[in-house]
C-alpha cells in the first residue's frame, strides 16, 4: 500500500499548495484504510456517491466535504424485463471489466428491480452510456440518473441474538454463523475492517453504531447490548446489510 499512501501525500499536498480540491478514484477498504492512518494539514473526505456506500473517492481541500465529487451514476436496465436474466452485482461487474474499464474508476454497483445503478467517475460515464449494450445474455440500455431511486437503497435489516461478550470475533461468528476458528482466519486475512479500517485485534470492542465490514461476506452495525438472559449473557442488536 505504500502508492497508495503516496498518492493520498501527494494529493494533499496539491490542493494545500494550490487551494483547489482533489480528488482520488475509487478506493477499496484496504486503501481507505491506509488513508484513514494518514494525517494532513488539510480536510480529507470520503464519498461514494450516496450515503452508505463501500468504494468511495477521496477529496482532499478546504472545506471538501461540500465538494461537487467528480461522480456519476448510469442507470442500466434491460431492455425487454420479461425476458431478462437475473442479473447480479457479479454480472454487471463483469461486463464493464469486458469492455476495458479499470476497477478504480468505478464504485459500487447497487441493484434494484433487476436494474444495476453504476457509480463511476464522470470521465468513464459516457463511454459506459454509450458501450455497456449486454449484461450476461440481456439487453440492456443506460443512460445518466440524477439519484438512486428509494428503491435501490439499502437499508440494515435488525436482528437480535444472544452472545457471551461484545468481543469483535464473537460478534462476526454470531452474524454470520461462523466458528471462531474461521473468525481467527479471517483475521489473518486482514478481512475485517471497522468503519473503513482494517482491525487485526480480535479482542475489540465495537461502539455502537460502528460500521463492521467482513470483505467478501457482507457488513452489519452494531447496536450495543439491548438486554440480559437469565444466565447472563448479552442479547444485542445489529443491523445487518442483506
Amino acid at each position: 500500500m505504500e502508492n497508495s499512501e503516496k498518492r493520498f501525500l501527494e494529493l494533499a499536498d496539491r490542493a494545500e499548495q494550490r487551494f483547489y480540491t482533489t480528488f482520488s478514484e475509487f478506493l477499496n477498504m484496504e486503501e481507505e484504510s491506509v488513508l484513514s492512518a494518514l494525517h494532513f494539514n488539510i480536510d480529507c473526505h470520503l464519498f461514494g456517491g450516496y450515503d452508505g456506500a463501500e468504494r468511495c473517492v477521496a477529496a482532499f481541500g478546504y472545506n471538501c466535504e461540500d465538494a461537487d465529487f467528480p461522480i456519476s451514476i448510469i442507470k442500466a436496465e434491460p431492455v425487454s424485463p420479461k425476458f431478462a436474466d437475473k442479473l447480479s452485482h457479479r454480472d454487471f461487474l463483469g461486463s464493464l471489466m469486458g469492455l476495458g474499464i479499470k476497477r478504480e474508476v468505478l464504485g459500487d454497483i447497487v441493484i434494484a428491480d433487476n436494474t444495476g445503478y453504476i457509480f463511476c467517475l464522470n470521465t468513464i460515464a459516457e463511454y459506459v452510456v454509450q458501450e455497456l449494450s449486454k449484461v450476461r445474455h440481456t439487453i440492456v440500455k443506460c443512460s445518466i440518473a440524477e439519484t438512486l431511486p428509494n428503491s435501490a437503497v439499502k437499508t440494515p435489516e435488525e436482528e437480535q441474538m444472544v452472545v457471551a461478550s461484545e468481543r469483535l470475533d464473537v460478534l462476526v461468528a454470531a452474524v454470520y454463523h461462523f466458528s471462531r476458528s474461521a473468525v481467527k482466519e479471517l483475521f489473518v486475512a486482514r478481512k475485517i475492517y471497522v468503519n473503513s479500517s482494517l482491525c487485526e485485534n480480535f479482542s475489540y470492542i465495537p461502539k455502537e453504531k460502528d460500521i463492521i465490514s467482513v470483505r467478501g461476506k457482507g457488513r452489519f452495525v452494531y447496536n450495543g447490548v439491548i438486554g440480559k438472559t437469565k444466565k447472563d449473557r448479552n442479547i444485542i442488536s445489529v443491523g445487518v446489510y442483506k
